[in-house]
């Protein structure tokens, strides 16, 4: 395993105490490309800091490529690259210079860190934008350059927490292939994300976080195919005194996995049976459909499955 974390905890003292990471345990295999899963708040972020020696546990044990990062944080950090959240690009210097002074840094002579400098801005597609700096980039480019910074002095394992938010869809689609490709490297990639569709679209594995605890992981497929249904209907309705008269009849459908109350009505999962579309709007009639939405079944389908809640909140 690239990655071990076992036992991991991280407390924040104070007048409000907050648990942020609640014991979790997890292995990553070398070449993997890895994600983990959550909402806001659910300890993702804290995890990776934990990881790349940005924070200290209260307790457990991450292990990377076999160094323990606690005990070795220097020694972790050549096995390590990073892309945070934000922007940390070097506003003063020219993207030439961002990656560049990377390498220098990690003990690169001048010559390797300029023929590795310049490799990495073709390999991005900057080489164009070499002598910009990065106010003149747009959001979609400054991530590359981030992940090309990151990588330049060939780590083992590469982090990257929330690597597409902001980016505009057009971009994310462009983030998503560099971040493919660094598989052809024999790079390992741990990912943090709320989107859905970025973790079912990259990850060989999952793991969905909440509350600072690792609720399933699997491959997205299985854990997709683990809810029982490929359907997922939300009807808003107008007579929600009347919920649990509704709830009864969806239940008695052929087709219906599981029938619960959300805010605005009911919130159903099915299998794909013909026709039961047209029986679920003759029901739902009856009881005042105000309107009716219809989703195939996604990661965020077993969070609400296992949490009762969308992963959005």
């Amino acid at each position: 395993m690239i990655v071990e974390l076992s036992g991991l905890r991280k407390v924040y003292e104070g007048k409000l105490r907050v648990v942020a990471v609640d014991g979790i345990d997890l292995n990553v295999e070398a070449g993997e490309l890895f994600g983990l899963l959550g909402p806001n708040g659910a300890g993702k972020t804290t995890t990776i800091s934990i990881c790349t020696t940005r924070a200290l546990p209260t307790a457990g044990r991450v292990l990377i490529a076999g160094v323990d990062v606690v005990a070795h944080p220097a020694m972790a950090r050549c096995s390590i690259g990073v892309v945070p959240q934000y922007n940390t690009l070097d506003r003063s210097c020219t993207i030439f210079e961002n990656i560049n002074f990377h390498c220098l840094y990690f003990g690169f002579s001048r010559g390797e860190a300029r023929e590795r400098t310049n490799e990495l801005l073709q390999q991005f597609h900057l080489s164009e934008r070499a002598g910009a700096y990065p106010a003149q980039l747009s959001g979609g480019l400054a991530q590359r350059v981030q992940i090309a910074r990151a990588i330049a002095h060939r780590p083992k394992v590469l982090f990257l927490d929330e690597p597409s938010a902001g980016l505009d869809p057009q971009s994310r689609i462009a983030m998503w292939d560099a971040v493919r490709a660094l598989r052809q490297e024999g790079i390992t990639v741990v990912l943090t994300t709320h989107y859905m569709e970025e973790a079912d679209e990259l990850c060989d594995r999952v793991a969905i976080i909440d509350h600072g605890r690792i609720l399933v992981q699997d491959t997205p497929a299985a854990l997709k195919a683990s809810v029982g249904g490929q359907k997922l209907y939300e009807l808003d309705l107008v007579d929600r005194e009347r919920i649990p008269g509704i709830i009864a009849k969806f239940s008695g459908l052929r087709g219906i996995v599981t029938v619960e109350e959300i805010p605005k009505g009911v919130r159903i999962l099915a299998d794909g049976v013909d026709g039961l579309l047209s029986e679920v709007v003759a029901v739902a009639n009856a009881y005042g459909l105000r309107d009716l939405s219809i989703t195939e079944t996604s990661l965020e389908t077993v969070f609400i499955r296992l949490t009762g809640r969308d992963l959005r909140e």
